[in-house]
């Protein structure tokens, strides 16, 4: 009973955080600036400069760069997570919170799973943006429902790696800093924008390396059979894997500070 008891507790001291978190969020309009205003401006931007002359036209374009701003928010939005925990310990309100009766981990634990909303917001502007540009998937509805899934998954998951870079670093700036430079490599040096084919061989050797390649892949292969793919199962382990191996890394920085 006791046990059951103490699960019961850090459930609802978690969804109280991840409640505190939201409230934190809308107050601070400026947060969702990432999620929002950023793919939206990345979509118009790359479908109407670069369309015509990477696809021949924007139509032509939007299925190749769709899942690529997918994922490249899902980047910017999951780096948030590492922002706003180095923001609150420099503010000292985690000290606060450790003070309290309540669950140790329901603080860290409250922002992860409160800014699934942020990576859910931003796939929803991200896929509303692409369909208003023109963008018209063959599969079902289901199916985009399911990539959506697949993208707020990744972007959650590296949300622990960020959580981490945001409890080791020194500054909110620093912490910004390397999450710029990263979403920018990841998103450039991948098959986001332009077919991996074009790209010079040392520049394809890296795009074959970087886990994002993949993650796009996945995305348009289900958009465009309609069928959960190889690549897909892939991406899931990947996921998985990155929570297994970062989750508890994370956890254990928490517990330092």
């Amino acid at each position: 009973m006791e046990v059951q008891t103490h699960r019961g507790n850090v459930l609802m001291n978690t969804a109280t955080m991840a409640y505190r978190n939201l409230l934190k969020t809308v107050h601070n309009p400026d947060q969702f600036m990432d999620v929002i205003v950023q793919p939206v401006m990345f979509m118009l931007m790359f479908g109407y400069l670069f369309g015509g002359a990477i696809a021949g036209g924007v139509h032509a374009y939007l299925p190749t760069i769709v899942p690529g701003i997918l994922i490249q928010t899902m980047l910017s939005a999951s780096s948030g997570s590492g922002s706003q925990i180095r923001e609150d310990l420099d503010s000292g309100v985690f000290d606060r919170f450790k003070s309290l009766p309540m669950a140790h981990i329901a603080p860290l634990a409250g922002q992860l799973f409160g800014d699934i909303l942020r990576l859910i917001i931003a796939t929803i502007t991200s896929l509303t943006t692409g369909y208003l540009m023109g963008w018209r998937p063959t599969v079902g509805f289901g199916w985009i429902i399911v990539i959506g899934l697949l993208a707020i998954l990744t972007g959650w998951a590296l949300s622990w790696l960020f959580a981490l870079v945001g409890l080791l670093a020194k500054s909110a700036g620093a912490v910004q800093s390397f999450s710029l430079i990263t979403m920018l490599v990841l998103s450039f040096m991948s098959n986001a924008f332009v077919p991996l084919k074009s790209l010079t061989k040392p520049l394809q050797v890296i795009a074959h390396l970087n886990p994002v390649t993949y993650v796009i892949t996945a995305i348009r292969q289900i958009l465009a059979t309609g069928s959960w793919t190889h690549e897909a199962l892939l991406v899931l382990g990947f996921d998985i894997l990155i929570v297994a191996i970062f989750a508890p890394l994370t956890v254990w920085a928490y517990d330092r500070n």
